[in-house]
């Protein structure tokens, strides 16, 4: 008789679990917005690209974006190649 038993409920256990599985989570579901309470509006943040968009913006409102340093003028803007740095310098 117990292998009959065992052989039902191993055949019909999707349709007893599912039924069961669905009111304990609908009424965890219930339960956890009870205790917790009404939810509150959610503010959305900047994101990290808007907020660094705008320190630039305000860090550029102050100065004169006509005058920019040539490249020429700028001696440190290319590093040397790397593989010259093991060869000796022709002088």
């Amino acid at each position: 008789m117990w292998p009959l038993i065992f052989t039902a409920l191993r055949t019909y256990a999707p349709y007893i679990t599912f039924p069961v599985a669905l009111v304990a989570g609908a009424v965890g579901y219930h339960l956890e917005w009870f205790i917790r309470g009404t939810p509150q509006k959610i503010t959305e943040e900047q994101s990290i690209v808007e907020k660094r968009e705008e320190r630039v913006l305000q860090e550029a409102a102050g100065r004169d974006l006509t005058q920019i340093t040539s490249l020429k003028e700028k001696k440190e803007f290319t590093p040397k190649a790397v593989l010259n740095r093991n060869r000796p310098e022709k002088s």
